[in-house]
């Protein structure tokens, strides 16, 4: 069943609905059909973007995903089904990183399933946007930490540079943080997600946005309307980038 925005974000629990006072971003120019990133199973090499990007230092997308199979850097990768390496856009305006992955995801191999997943969709959704289409989402760590724990530094260490070499592979528009793993990962700061809200920071040149993991929404409801705000100012600093460029 189709929802209008209204109920999408009554779903995400977040009323009233937040309305924009700036107006709408100029489109952006026309783009390459969306291609679908996943990492089943079996076959981390096959389950690569129909449509490859050129060649750049950080290599390609087969070489990147068998590294990331076969990684063995720290212990996540001898108790993991699969290494997750991303899904979405190979081409994408947005990268959402989150912490790494759970029972499901390690199982499916995919990032962001089950309830966490299904708020996550319902957000992009609200700023008209999915996974898939104009959207990438990925980890800071790459493989299941046991019981679903927060990662480690040095398990976020270890898989750094993978998340480096997806971020400059993708060359995304805008960079929203989802949670202080994915924080400590890029921006390298410890600080709280409250000190590091509603504040634009740069990665090589990208903006980036802070804001909550849905998981953590999941059991702090009235921080979704948060979560929110922090989406609108991510679309604003979106905006306000194409305007410089």
């Amino acid at each position: 069943m189709n929802l209008n925005r209204e109920q999408m974000l009554a779903e995400m629990g977040i009323t009233p609905r937040w309305v924009l006072r700036d107006a709408p971003g100029t489109p952006q120019a026309a783009r390459a059909a969306p291609a679908v990133v996943p990492t089943p199973p079996a076959a981390a090499v096959a389950a690569l973007p129909r449509v490859a990007p050129p060649a750049e230092p950080a290599g390609d997308w087969a070489t990147l995903a068998a590294e990331v199979a076969a990684c063995r850097l720290c212990p996540l990768g001898e108790r993991r089904r699969q290494a997750v390496l991303g899904v979405g856009d190979a081409r994408p305006q947005w990268l959402f990183v989150g912490e790494g992955p759970g029972a499901e995801e390690d199982a499916r191999g995919e990032p962001f399933v089950g309830q966490a997943g299904k708020l996550l969709d319902n957000m992009l959704a609200a700023l008209g946007i999915a996974r898939g289409d104009r959207v990438y989402i990925g980890n800071a760590v790459k493989c299941r930490p046991p019981g679903n724990r927060t990662p480690e530094a040095a398990e976020i260490a270890a898989c750094r540079p993978y998340l480096e070499r997806q971020i400059a592979l993708l060359r995304p528009e805008i960079i929203v943080l989802l949670g202080k793993t994915a924080v400590h990962s890029v921006l390298h700061d410890n600080k709280s997600l409250a000190a590091l809200r509603g504040q634009r920071f740069e990665h090589a040149g990208i903006p980036v946005v802070v804001t909550y993991h849905p998981a953590y929404l999941l059991r702090n409801l009235p921080d979704k309307a948060k979560a929110w705000e922090d989406l609108l100012f991510a679309r604003r600093a979106l905006q306000d980038a194409g305007r410089a460029t």
